[in-house]
């Protein structure tokens, strides 16, 4: 009998990865199934930062670099902060890790305490609660609501916080709802946090680039200087440049948080590959026109999803701020039963069921802390999406007759 520890118990895996999995599966056995699973862009990673790292290799650039990553990179993401926030940090403040998910999971394991509260609003990232209770922390959940943007209230987070919080996670825009919040939210949400001098903010800007409808996103300390010495910001390389395998993420914040966080990845995984390294200098430093197509292409996308789902009787969608998520609700699918007699009671059972009898892959919003949702990716192409449309609503015909 093999013993596993209590903490891998305490775990789950990774509900997008499952899906994703058994998708790839299906579609390696020559079955037609539309994957709506995956949070990644269809689109090839730009010529110019692929032209980076075989110059890399080429140049022998191959071997170990420093844990917390190349100067040439803390530069560039330096400088990305200053002109895109307006943010000061020097090279110590910053560090290199092996995708945005080692950058959380580094800093839970450098900050939090058996017992320590961490406060995420849902929806959330499914890993978020996870890394958390692997460091031995609580995750608190907030609810937040579809009239409110799934967006955190002010009063929503100043009832969740105890002499136990340790740090509250701010993901905008979101995955899985797409919500982002506005100059003016970010400044309520803040204006707690003074209140509350011991809580620190975990922001997460990974997809920050991705919005529509002239959408402005900024990050919190943008908006509320005074919590510099409290907040760390978790971002990466993988959703604006299309560069999901070459795992490059990074953080920044205060010396002592990104110290410990790299005394953590010093007994991992070391550094993050040294030629992705080289390819995310290109991506940060070079130019940002490349950003264009693919968001173009993501708000047709987004507008055809929108429009269709609410077409479809039993579900609506609300329209995303960003990412390329939709969160659409799917009570209305909900209670019924399928042609061959199974019941559909909950998001999991609906999503089982749409796989399984019309190949169409997506995520059960319990995976995300909230039902009776779905999350849908508009990252493939739109003549997948139109398939995946119909198909969905031969579903929708199918439960309620």
């Amino acid at each position: 009998m093999v013993l596993l520890s209590d903490r891998i118990q305490k775990v789950k895996p990774s509900p997008t990865l499952a899906i994703a999995a058994k998708a790839k599966e299906l579609q390696s056995r020559g079955i037609d199934v539309i994957d709506l699973g995956s949070g990644e862009p269809d689109f090839d990673t730009p010529k110019h930062i692929k032209k980076a790292a075989i110059r890399a290799i080429k140049e022998g650039f191959t071997k170990y670099t420093a844990v917390d990553g190349i100067p040439e990179l803390k530069n560039a993401i330096i400088a990305k902060f200053q002109q895109d926030s307006q943010l000061t940090f020097a090279p110590n403040q910053v560090i290199v890790t092996v995708g945005g998910k080692q950058a959380f999971y580094n800093l839970a394991q450098a900050m939090l305490n058996p017992g320590d509260e961490v406060i995420i609003p849902s929806p959330y990232w499914v890993s978020y609660p996870d890394i958390v209770l692997l460091a031995d922390g609580v995750p608190v959940v907030v609810k937040t609501w579809e009239a409110d943007g799934f967006k955190m209230t002010p009063e929503g987070l100043e009832a969740a916080i105890t002499p136990r919080t340790r740090f509250v996670v701010l993901n905008s825009p979101c995955n899985p709802s797409g919500a982002a919040y506005t100059r003016e939210e970010l400044g309520h949400l803040g204006a707690v946090l003074e209140r509350h001098p011991s809580v620190w903010a975990v922001v997460d800007d990974i997809y920050e680039k991705l919005v529509y409808d002239d959408f402005q996103a900024v990050t919190l300390t943008e908006v509320v200087p005074s919590l510099v010495d409290r907040t760390v910001i978790v971002h990466g390389v993988s959703k604006t440049y299309a560069m999901t395998g070459w795992r490059i993420g990074y953080a920044a914040g205060p010396v002592e948080i990104i110290r410990a966080m790299s005394k953590i990845q010093s007994q991992s995984t070391s550094n993050a590959t040294s030629i992705a390294q080289k390819a995310a200098v290109a991506a940060l430093a070079g130019p940002q026109k490349v950003i264009k197509p693919m968001l173009k292409a993501f708000t047709e996308r987004r507008n055809f999803v929108v429009k269709a789902l609410n077409a479809i009787p039993g579900i609506h969608c609300r329209a995303p701020e960003g990412s390329f998520y939709v969160f659409p609700h799917v009570g209305g699918l909900l209670g019924t039963v399928t042609p061959d007699g199974k019941k559909v009671g909950n998001t999991t059972e609906l999503a089982a069921f749409m796989l399984e009898s019309y190949q169409v892959a997506l995520v059960p919003g319990v995976a995300f802390g909230m039902d009776p949702y779905v999350r849908i990716s508009f990252a493939t192409s739109m003549d997948n999406l139109q398939r995946a449309m119909d198909r969905i609503r031969m579903v929708a015909k199918d439960l309620l007759g």
